[in-house]
């Protein structure tokens, strides 16, 4: 039970930093459809987070609720990848990133749809709609960025060249990961790996872009808590108000 509360952690965690960073670019976008765009993105997050988190209480059975999970864990207790934690910087780290995630999320999410827990299941059919919106809308903009001016070719390289050493964590599988596939829970690793990999390469290419070689060596650690700075300045923002004034509610 302990690894599913895990693995179910992992999955809120992720959503949830990824709709914190994006909600810091709220009336920051380059247009105003993007700027609705990124937003409406980092509220459909918010919500498969609320559904993640949920479930991790309620099997816990320690009545820590979704806000509790979210507002009231230090860094080293948070479990999401270290690509989400990345900074926004501008506006091609900020889409490559999302594209990264994106892919990664919409076959993940294809493979939790057929889980043999119901509950994982059934928030992974509630999400793919969503996800399957934000896989086409930064799929767009990155052929966009990439095949667009030099400027936006060159910045979009450099992100693709920055990030990519963080998209291989979401494909290595530890003692957790490997159990919730044995149980029938999760997806294995190979098979998102393969997809990932195909979709992208398809993407960059329509996108002018390099892909780096997908045998690099690749960062990780998020996932069992070992963070970059990045997050605690996250949590120290996202966190401030419950921390300030613990049990406040609108």
């Amino acid at each position: 039970m302990d690894q599913k509360i895990e693995y179910l952690l992992r999955q809120g965690d992720n959503a949830l930093i990824l709709s914190q960073q994006l909600s810091k670019l709220c009336g920051k976008g380059p247009a105003l459809e993007e700027d609705m765009a990124l937003t409406n993105v980092a509220l459909d997050l918010l919500g498969q987070t609320r559904m993640w988190l949920t479930y991790a209480g309620e099997l816990e059975g320690r009545g820590r609720t979704e806000d509790q999970l979210a507002f009231l864990r230090d860094a080293h207790e948070m479990r999401c990848c270290l690509m989400v934690e990345q900074p926004n910087g501008n506006y091609a780290d900020t889409m490559v990133r999302q594209f990264f995630f994106d892919t990664w999320h919409y076959f993940l999410m294809q493979g939790l749809a057929k889980s043999v827990d119901a509950r994982i299941a059934e928030i992974a059919e509630k999400s793919i709609k969503e996800i399957t919106y934000h896989l086409r809308r930064s799929g767009d903009l990155i052929v966009r960025l990439g095949d667009g001016t030099p400027e936006s070719h060159a910045k979009t390289q450099a992100a693709v060249n920055e990030l990519w050493m963080y998209s291989g964590e979401m494909f290595l599988y530890d003692a957790i990961d490997i159990a919730m596939v044995e149980q029938g829970v999760a997806p294995a690793a190979e098979g998102l790996r393969a997809a990932f990999i195909e979709h992208v390469s398809e993407i960059f290419a329509e996108a002018t872009l390099t892909m780096p070689d997908p045998a690099a060596w690749m960062q990780r650690g998020g996932k069992t808590g070992r963070h970059s700075e990045h997050l605690g300045y996250i949590l120290a923002e996202m966190q401030f108000l419950q921390r300030s004034y613990p049990g406040a509610e609108w």
